[in-house]
């Protein structure tokens, strides 16, 4: 039985490297990229169960590369998981509003990654 896909957005390489090793414990295979232009093309590619999105970056637009992947029929089912800062509500808020399916404080995020994604996953 092939494991499911997980793929990453991140630029920060400590938590990148973490959530790997975490997404790896649990059983999955992860796909990275640490480039947001790329972002909707690698899933659009690799079709993953779950996508994650360090939407802390300030150098990138992460609200529109979600926005783009809900617009796509390919990946518009794609749960997305974005992680903000727990006190930075407005990004939080614009994420949502963006198309993720959740949001994540990053101070917690891999503690509670097994339930977050038992909650991304049973969605609708």
């Amino acid at each position: 039985m092939t494991k499911p896909l997980a793929v990453i957005y991140y630029e920060d390489i400590l938590l990148g490297s973490q959530v790997v090793n975490r997404l790896q414990d649990l059983g999955y295979r992860v796909s990275t990229t640490s480039e947001p232009a790329a972002l909707v093309e690698h899933a659009e590619r690799e079709l993953p169960l779950v996508l994650f999105v360090d939407s802390r970056v300030k150098s990138a637009d992460t609200c529109a590369a979600i926005s783009h992947l809900r617009k796509l029929p390919a990946t518009a089912h794609i749960p997305v998981i974005a992680i903000a800062r727990e006190r930075d509500k407005k990004l939080q808020e614009r994420v949502l509003k963006a198309g993720a399916t959740m949001v994540a404080g990053d101070t917690a995020f891999l503690d509670q990654l097994p339930q977050l994604l038992d909650q991304v996953l049973t969605l609708e």
